[in-house]
């Protein structure tokens, strides 16, 4: 364990503290005195206290600011609330805070722990907000996790998943981003063998390391590179003293996302001066996006050292799900068991994280799983984050997304008040002594069973996963 890595970053972090904020001052100063503002030079001064003000990570976990959204063609409050939750997330629902004519289909986005919070789904979150129920793992930072509280690990993770699913109740809909993919074919896979009731209706897994043999990217090759020993040597560190969580092992949010941007260091330099030259010039709006977007990107959480590990060893140097070795808990993890959940596996073409084939495996591995009930969809023109985010996010995969969903919801079946069960017709034969014989005939099922075809105008029986309710007579 790297014993110093997490203080002495902590301490040059407070260290550049006041000059973060004395450059906040100032940049606040010249605000409130225009004459000298929007002058070139005032301009100039301004884009750069803005650099020195956004250059340090913040460890909280911004706000969704998600505070309506239009339903139904008018506008409805959202109220975010926690419905479950133990020291290491809390289960945060979206709930509309207004009547609504049919209720929608509850669906649990499973947010990665990957050194950002999950508002980096705030994109996500608020396009599917207008037609779904939606709840989120709220993941907390464990550096504000008492060490009393246990570990943390790839088993622990899983659990929380069948945990909040049954939270939310049967029928509801799973929806995993990048790294929780693969604990969440776990979760559907053990819930599956057991029968659990409240198994997910429909299961989406976006951009996933499922198999990640399958054209390795550099995050794959680099996490293959050393032995796990090498990675607990030198990446683990101890929250320091000051913390709720003092000296939980953890891997620091700081290095996931110091290893991230030295992959596209060239892009983010230029994002940089992108937003210093078009502050400096006076055009604010693209800096103001690239200001945002990095304000979310340096919002960092820790990873627990046990998540970690377990995550490194398992997923990406052992391949153990691909292969039919996973276990969590001493239970086998077996995605053949799955068949009642339909499954959709997305990618992106430019994907560089995980690439194109390694979420697709997931259909392979659901082989028990009828063809209607799994789709596959690859987008063009779309990298890792633009696969839950952004334009194409919104216009092409979401609807996608939408249509399994809904397709797999189980909802009430409509059927005619007058219907009636279908009954062997009594026919009469030429009399004789003996009793009457009972023989259905054609015509007398065809009658039945048109008078049983469901009429929308009339009452409703409710069926699941396509299970027949028996109608009783009139």
């Amino acid at each position: 364990m790297n014993l110093f890595a997490y203080s002495t970053y902590q301490a040059l972090a407070d260290l550049m503290l006041p000059i973060r904020h004395s450059a906040s001052v100032l940049n606040g100063t010249l605000e409130a005195w225009p004459p000298f503002a929007e002058t070139p030079h005032g301009r100039a001064i301004r884009a750069g206290c803005e650099l020195l003000v956004l250059g340090g990570l913040t460890h909280k976990r911004p706000a969704f600011g998600i505070d309506s959204v239009t339903v139904e063609g008018a506008p409805v409050p959202i109220v975010e609330e926690v419905t479950a939750g133990t020291p290491f997330c809390s289960l945060l629902h979206f709930r509309k805070d207004a009547p609504l004519s049919h209720a929608q289909p509850r669906v649990l986005v499973l947010a990665p722990m990957s050194g950002h919070f999950a508002t980096l789904l705030r994109g996500t979150v608020r396009t599917m907000l207008p037609e779904h129920d939606v709840y989120i793992t709220d993941w907390h930072n464990p550096r504000d996790v008492p060490l009393a509280e246990g570990r943390f690990g790839f088993d622990e993770y899983v659990q929380h998943v069948i945990d909040f699913i049954e939270a939310i109740g049967p029928g509801a809909h799973l929806l995993a981003v990048c790294q929780p993919t693969v604990a969440a074919l776990a979760a559907v896979s053990l819930m599956a063998a057991e029968d659990n009731p409240a198994q997910p209706a429909s299961m989406t897994l976006m951009a996933g390391p499922i198999d990640t043999r399958i054209s390795p990217t550099r995050v794959n090759e680099l996490a293959k590179s050393k032995p796990l020993d090498w990675f607990e040597d030198n990446l683990i560190s101890a929250v320091p003293f000051g913390f709720q969580g003092a000296q939980r092992r953890v891997y620091p949010g700081f290095v996931q996302l110091t290893a991230f941007m030295a992959m596209n260091l060239d892009r983010h330099m230029d994002s940089f001066q992108t937003m210093y030259r078009e502050r400096a010039k006076g055009d604010p709006a693209k800096a103001d996006t690239i200001r945002v977007f990095y304000e979310e990107y340096f919002a960092t959480m820790d990873l627990t050292a046990d998540f970690y590990l377990e995550t490194v060893d398992t997923v990406f140097q052992r391949h153990s799900l691909p292969l039919h070795e996973l276990e969590v808990k001493g239970r086998l993890v077996e995605p053949s068991k799955i068949r009642r959940t339909a499954l959709l596996t997305v990618e992106g073409e430019k994907d560089d994280i995980c690439a194109v084939g390694q979420t697709l495996a997931a259909q392979d591995l659901c082989d028990h799983l009828r063809p209607y009930l799994k789709t596959h969809h690859v987008q063009t023109g779309v990298g890792h984050y633009g696969v839950f985010n952004g334009s194409r996010w919104q216009r092409q995969i979401y609807p996608r997304v939408r249509a399994m969903i809904y397709d797999n919801e189980p909802r009430a079946v409509v059927v005619n008040a007058q219907a009636r069960t279908i009954r062997a017709a009594v026919v009469a034969t030429p009399a004789t002594d003996a009793a009457a014989t009972v023989a259905p005939t054609v015509s007398a099922v065809e009658g039945a069973v048109e008078s049983s075809k469901p009429n929308p105008a009339n009452s409703t029986v409710k069926a699941t996963y396509g299970d027949e309710t028996a109608l009783p007579p009139a």
